[in-house]
């Protein structure tokens, strides 16, 4: 069971970030601000949930958060800026946007630009471990998503209805074969899955010959 708050001092947002390993599509992060009494047996971190489940629970933390918002940093940005930066661009356009404003933030992670004055935690894995962090990861996942699928039929061989526009074999093949498509994050290297297999098999056989 995941905890309900940090602090109780403060009205307290939790903050999340998806798609900051991705070769394509902006980074987006979500705010979300939960009623004291706020508890679900099935709301985690979103990478351990299915994608059915994720759009139910995103349906219900729209229904009962006391504030929400979602925003985004597109490609074009986290190329200037990078995308540790983007992301916390992406958290700090959410928090810009709540209805409520909160006296305390929490954020999923162990890195975190200061949001104005207000005092924050960074909490190691925290999308598992506190509902408004995980229903930030919720939001900012599935809404990712949904800007995904609706670009993947513009460039259908990067099969990104698929992959979200993470870095599959599949995906890097196509950009190493194709090149970058017009949504893709120019100054993110992409290898050779080939290169990846080859250098395992090396690792591999240094440890055989270690033993």
């Amino acid at each position: 069971m995941l905890s309900p708050f940090y602090q109780d001092e403060f009205v307290e947002a939790g903050c999340d970030e998806a798609g900051r390993g991705c070769l394509a599509g902006p980074v987006f992060a979500a705010a979300v601000i939960l009623p004291k009494n706020f508890k679900h047996k099935l709301l985690t971190d979103s990478k351990q949930l299915k994608e059915e489940d994720r759009y139910k629970l995103r349906k219900l933390i729209e229904k009962k958060a006391l504030a929400f918002a979602v925003a985004q940093v597109d490609h074009q940005e986290i190329d200037r800026i990078n995308i540790l930066n983007a992301s916390f661009l992406a958290m700090h356009r959410a928090l810009d946007q709540l209805s409520i404003k909160p006296g305390f933030v929490i954020v999923d992670g162990n890195r975190f630009k200061k949001y104005g004055e207000l005092p924050h935690a960074c909490i190691v894995k925290g999308d598992g471990k506190y509902y408004s962090i995980a229903a930030a990861s919720i939001l900012a996942k599935t809404y990712r998503d949904d800007y995904m699928h609706n670009i993947a039929s513009l460039h259908p061989e990067y099969d990104w209805a698929s992959n979200k526009g993470y870095p599959t074999i599949k995906h890097r093949e196509a950009v190493i074969k194709l090149g970058f498509s017009p949504f893709h994050r120019k100054t993110f290297r992409v290898t050779d899955p080939q290169l990846d297999l080859f250098a395992q098999v090396e690792e591999d056989l240094d440890s055989a010959m270690a033993v």
